[in-house]
């Protein structure tokens, strides 16, 4: 079923760039979630695959709300070790997929034991070369790993110009430095508003207004006040924006026509 996206003129547009909507715990409540991050002012919504059957799932929510939902496809780290031989062709099928915007999430985890960094390279790097070949924005995932990930962009790229967004960004102030140097956007989720985030929240002030983005990354990282209530909803990404806004010192609405423009022209959004 195709369902009309309905937009809410009464709230500032908002983006969540990064929610896995098609986590087993939305299967019986997306229409609902759907609707409530409109009420909320949401105008998209990034769906995010991290293997080959949620990318593929990714592109199928997206056909359903086309206009409000678009897809993001890729092999996460963490997923990589269980990747099957021919998974990789799926993502490369998939990156033509008309509502696809954006490949990964990709990048490099040193938190998680899950796969070995030669094989969380190797896939990185497979993301990097088809980020050039279809000049599509990457979706980088960070954690314990900015300066491999630096590195190895630095060193894949090569000249080339790629774009893309350190998403639900956890790393130190230098890092987030060299990843706007090679023209990175960072986004930040629920973390920003946790009580001792301060270092964060100095990061997201920090941040260029016109490279910073917001998402929620749900089901996962519920901001305050609803730390710890899963599932996450990107109707909740408002609490976020809410805690940079007051942060950077400028109005809600500032903030979010912003992160709005910015999100538009990383992903290609009408």
């Amino acid at each position: 079923m195709v369902v009309t996206p309905k937009v809410s003129h009464s709230k500032p547009p908002v983006i969540d760039t990064h929610a896995h909507l098609t986590d087993r715990a939305f299967a019986e409540s997306l229409p609902a979630l759907v609707e409530s991050a409109r009420a909320a002012g949401l105008v998209n919504i990034g769906v995010i695959g991290f293997d080959a059957v949620t990318s593929s799932a990714a592109c199928g929510l997206a056909e359903q709300y086309p206009g409000f939902l678009f897809a993001s496809v890729g092999i996460q780290p963490n997923s990589a070790a269980e990747a099957g031989p021919d998974d990789w062709a799926v993502i490369e099928q998939l990156a033509t997929h008309p509502h696809v915007r954006a490949l990964g999430e990709t990048g490099i985890d040193l938190y998680w034991k899950d796969t070995p960094l030669d094989v969380q390279q190797d896939y990185f790097g497979r993301h990097i070369e088809l980020a050039k070949s279809t000049k599509l924005p990457l979706v980088i995932h960070l954690r314990e790993s900015g300066r491999q990930i630096v590195d190895q962009l630095r060193g894949d790229v090569a000249g080339s110009r790629i774009t893309g967004v350190m998403h639900s960004y956890t790393g130190d102030l230098e890092i987030c430095r060299e990843c706007l140097d090679m023209g990175l956007y960072i986004s930040f989720a629920g973390m920003v508003t946790f009580k001792k985030s301060e270092e964060l929240r100095a990061i997201a002030a920090f941040v260029p207004a016109d490279r910073l983005l917001v998402e929620t990354d749900s089901p996962y990282l519920s901001p305050e006040p609803h730390r710890g209530k899963r599932p996450n909803e990107p109707a909740r990404v408002v609490h976020t924006l809410e805690i940079i806004a007051k942060t950077r010192g400028v109005p809600y609405a500032q903030l979010a026509f912003q992160t709005t423009e910015n999100a538009k022209r990383l992903f290609k959004l009408a």
